[in-house]
C-alpha cells in the first residue's frame, strides 16, 4: 500500500506549534494532580438527567438533558454514539472509524450533520462549505468521560438555534470539576487498547481539569487493518465568585485511519468477497483539529451577560471510492477530498426580568463566526496518489446572528414563548477554474413562538411553531460550470428556509415515569445539496416530514430503570411525480430501549437494544432497505478507587447493515455503464472491551 504522507506548508508552523504546546499543557495539568495537595471541599452533588423534570422549564414538548451519569452505563463503540442519548437519533459509520458519523433523526438522513446543529462548549461543531459534506459534524475530539451534559432539543422551534437546526440540535458541556483523578485502562478485540488520564486540582482560585486519551484500533475488517491512531487532549482553566464565572479551555486532537467503506451487495453474492471485505484496499483519512474557547458570565444588579469567543484550526484528509471502475476504468474512481480552515466566532447573550411579579423574561444574544477556508479541494487519485484536480477552491463565509426571546408567565397555568432570530450571511469564493469564482449574501428571519399549559405541578401541554434554516455549501451559490463534465448548472439558494410546529406534552407519574409525547410537521422549502464527492449541486425539491415521538424513562426502584423510545416518520418530496417522493434514508420507524441498574455493593450494568426500520432507497421507493436490530450489554463492579467494566458490543452478533445505498458502480468484467446495486456497511461483528479504572 502507497500512502502518502500529509506536508503541511510553512503557514502551518504555527499549527504544529500550537497543537504539540496543547498536547504538553494537558499531559502537565493531568500530572498535576498526582502532585498536588488539593485540600477538597465537599460540595453538593447534583444528578441530573432523563430523572430530571424539566416540566415549568421547557419550551417544546421535544426537548432534555442526559446527563454523565447516565452517559457513563452506555456502551460505546465510538464517540458518535454519545449523539444516540438524544432520542430517536441513529448514529452509524459507514467508512472508517476516523470519519463522521452518519446520522438519522425525524425523517432526515442527516448525511454528517446538515440538519442537527451540534455544540461543544459553546462552539459549533457543524462545518460550513466542508470537503466531505455541507454540515459535516465530526466529534471524535470529544473524550466521552469528560462530557457532563447533553442538552437537546428537537425543531426549529428555539430562538437561539440558527444553522443547520432544522430537525434539532445538541449542546454538549465538559465539567469544569471532575472531582477526582481518573487512570483508565481499556483493552478489546481487533486490537483495541484505549488508555484515559483525567483529573482536576486548584491553583490557587483557579481550577485546572484536564484530560488526555489514546487509542488504537485495528477493526474486525477481512481486507484491512483500520490501524486507528488517535489522540485526544484537553486542558481547561475555570473560576467563579458569588457573581461571576469563567473558563478557558484547550483542545487538541489527531486520528488517522484506514477505510473499510460501503460494499456492493453482488461482490458478496458472488464471492469476490465476504461482508466485512473491501473492494479498494487504500481508503481512509487523517483529521486534526486544535482550539481554544472562553466563556465569561456575570450577575449584574439587573440582569445576567454572558460572553464566549473560540478560535477552531482544522485540517482533514479523506481518501473514498464508492463507484470502483465506473468513471475511470484504467485508473479506478478513487478521489481524495481535503478541508483546511481557520474558524473564528463568538456570542454575547443577556438575561433580563421585567414586570411587576417578574412575569416577563427576556434574553437575547449575538453570535458572529467567520470560516476562513485557506484550501477546500476535490482531486481524482490511485492508492492515495493525485492523479488529477477536479476542483479546488479557496472560501470566506461569514455570518451574524441576532436573537430575541420573551418568556411571559401570562398566569399561574399559562405561559409562552415568543422569539424572532435574524441571520445575515456573506460568502467569498476563488476557484481555480475563474468562472466558478465569486460572490454572494443572503439573509433571513425566522419567528419562533410556543404556548404551555400547566395541568400540574408534574405535566405540562405544549404548542409550538417556528421558522428555521441550513446554508448551502459557498460553492453552490457561486458555480455556473459542473467541474466534472464541464456542463452549465445552475446556482443554488444560499439559504433555505424550513417551518414546523407540534403539540405534545411532558409528565412524571407517580415520581417514577417521566414521559413525553410529541405529534410533529415539518417542511423544508429545498434539499437541493452541493456533492463533496463531485464537486457539484444535485437537484432535490422541496420536502414535508411529519411524526410522533414517544419517551419513556421509568424508575422500578432505587436500582432498576427502564427507558423505551419510539419514533414514527411519514416523508415525502412535495414537488416530485407522485410516483418519485420517497426520500431516500428517511427511517420510517426507530424504537431504542435499555434496562439499566446501580447497586449499592458496587455492581452495575446496562442493556441496550436499537431498532430502524428499512427506509427507501430510491424515489420510486422500488428498493428499501433491511431493517436493523443491534444489542449492546455492559456490566461492572466499582468502589471508590477502582472500577471494572466490561462491554459487550453487538451482542447477539447481528450482521445487520449500519448503512445501505442503491446507486450504479462498476466491477472488473462488468458493463462499462455499471449495475445499480445496494452498496452497504455491516455492523461491526460482536466484541468484547474490558475497562479497569483507578481513582484517586
Amino acid at each position: 500500500m502507497n500512502r502518502k504522507s500529509t506536508h503541511l506548508p510553512p503557514r502551518h508552523a504555527a499549527y504544529r506549534l500550537c497543537h504539540h504546546g496543547l498536547i504538553a499543557l494537558t499531559l502537565l495539568g493531568t500530572a498535576m494532580p498526582l502532585f498536588a495537595h488539593d485540600e477538597r471541599v465537599l460540595e453538593e452533588v447534583v444528578v441530573e438527567g432523563r430523572r430530571q423534570v424539566l416540566v415549568g422549564e421547557a419550551r417544546t414538548a421535544s426537548e432534555g438533558v442526559v446527563s454523565q451519569d447516565e452517559l457513563a452505563l452506555r456502551p460505546l463503540l465510538r464517540p458518535g454514539d454519545l449523539l444516540e442519548a438524544v432520542p430517536g437519533l441513529i448514529v452509524t459509520q459507514h467508512s472508517g472509524s476516523g470519519k463522521s458519523n452518519q446520522m438519522f433523526l425525524r425523517g432526515f438522513n442527516l448525511d454528517h450533520g446538515t440538519d442537527f446543529a451540534t455544540w461543544v462548549d459553546g462552539m459549533p461543531v457543524n462545518m460550513r462549505t466542508h470537503g466531505h459534506g455541507q454540515g459535516y459534524t465530526d466529534i471524535n475530539f470529544v473524550i466521552p468521560e469528560t462530557v457532563r451534559t447533553i442538552d437537546f432539543v428537537k425543531g426549529p422551534y428555539h430562538a437561539e438555534l440558527g444553522d443547520f437546526s432544522s430537525a434539532g440540535g445538541a449542546h454538549m458541556r465538559t465539567f469544569d470539576d471532575l472531582g477526582e483523578n481518573t487512570a483508565k485502562l481499556g483493552l478489546g478485540g481487533n486490537g483495541f487498547a484505549r488508555l484515559l488520564l483525567m483529573g482536576d486540582t486548584l491553583l490557587g482560585d483557579t481550577r485546572f481539569m484536564g484530560a488526555v486519551e489514546a487509542q488504537s484500533y485495528d477493526g474486525p475488517w477481512t481486507d484491512i487493518d483500520e490501524d486507528v491512531r488517535k489522540f485526544n487532549g484537553l486542558a481547561k482553566l475555570s473560576g467563579e465568585s458569588d457573581i461571576s464565572a469563567w473558563h478557558l479551555t484547550a483542545m487538541a486532537y489527531d486520528n488517522r485511519w484506514n477505510s473499510a467503506d460501503q460494499i456492493p451487495e453482488r461482490a458478496v453474492r458472488e464471492g469476490l468477497i465476504d461482508e466485512l471485505g473491501s473492494i479498494d484496499t487504500t481508503l481512509g483519512g487523517d483529521s486534526r483539529r486544535a482550539s481554544l474557547s472562553w466563556g465569561y458570565e456575570h450577575e449584574h444588579m439587573t440582569h445576567r451577560s454572558e460572553w464566549s469567543a473560540y478560535v477552531i484550526d482544522y485540517q482533514m484528509n479523506l481518501w473514498s471510492n464508492f463507484t470502483y471502475l465506473l468513471d475511470d476504468p484504467v485508473d479506478g474512481d478513487q478521489f481524495q477530498q481535503f478541508d483546511e480552515r481557520t474558524i473564528w466566532g463568538g456570542a454575547y447573550r443577556r438575561f433580563w426580568v421585567t414586570g411587576a411579579e417578574e412575569h416577563f423574561h427576556h434574553s437575547a444574544g449575538v453570535e458572529v463566526r467567520y470560516d476562513d477556508i485557506h484550501d477546500v479541494g476535490l482531486y481524482r487519485t490511485r492508492e492515495r496518489r493525485r492523479l488529477s484536480t477536479v476542483r479546488e477552491d479557496s472560501v470566506d463565509e461569514a455570518s451574524i446572528g441576532i436573537y430575541y426571546e420573551l418568556a411571559w408567565r401570562m398566569s399561574d397555568r399559562w405561559r409562552s414563548v415568543l422569539g424572532i432570530r435574524g441571520d445575515y450571511y456573506r460568502f467569498d469564493v476563488r476557484s481555480d477554474l475563474p468562472v466558478n469564482s465569486g460572490d454572494d449574501s443572503d439573509s433571513i428571519v425566522s419567528p419562533k413562538a410556543s404556548l404551555i399549559y400547566n395541568v400540574s405541578d408534574l405535566t405540562e401541554l405544549y404548542l409550538s411553531a417556528g421558522f428555521g434554516f441550513h446554508s448551502n455549501d459557498a460553492r453552490g451559490t457561486t458555480i455556473s460550470i459542473d467541474p466534472a463534465s464541464g456542463e452549465p448548472v445552475d446556482p443554488v439558494n444560499p439559504l433555505v428556509r424550513s417551518k414546523g410546529a407540534e403539540i405534545g406534552f411532558k409528565s412524571v407519574w407517580q415520581d417514577s415515569w417521566n414521559v413525553s409525547l410529541a405529534l410533529w410537521y415539518l417542511e423544508l422549502d429545498s434539499e437541493l445539496l452541493f456533492v463533496g464527492d463531485a464537486g457539484t449541486t444535485e437537484a432535490a425539491g422541496s420536502s414535508r416530514r411529519w411524526g410522533v415521538e414517544w419517551n419513556n424513562f421509568y424508575a422500578l426502584d432505587d436500582v432498576w430503570s427502564l427507558e423505551a423510545d419510539f419514533a414514527w416518520t411519514d416523508s415525502e418530496f412535495t414537488d416530485a411525480p407522485s410516483n418519485e417522493r420517497a426520500i431516500p434514508g428517511a427511517l420510517p420507524f426507530v424504537a431504542t430501549g435499555a434496562l439499566s441498574a446501580r447497586f449499592e455493593s458496587g455492581w452495575f450494568g446496562s442493556f441496550r437494544l436499537r431498532y430502524f426500520d428499512g427506509a427507501p432507497l430510491i424515489e420510486d421507493d422500488s428498493v428499501t432497505g433491511r431493517d436493523a436490530t443491534m444489542a449492546n450489554l455492559a456490566l461492572g463492579w466499582g468502589n471508590e478507587r477502582w472500577q471494572i467494566q466490561a462491554d459487550l458490543l453487538n451482542l447477539f452478533d447481528s450482521d445487520d447493515r449500519d448503512i445501505q445505498y442503491y446507486y450504479a458502480s462498476r466491477l472488473a468484467g462488468e458493463p462499462p455503464a455499471g449495475i445499480e446495486d445496494v452498496h452497504y456497511h455491516v455492523f461491526e461483528p460482536r466484541q468484547l472491551r474490558v475497562y479497569a479504572s483507578l481513582k484517586f
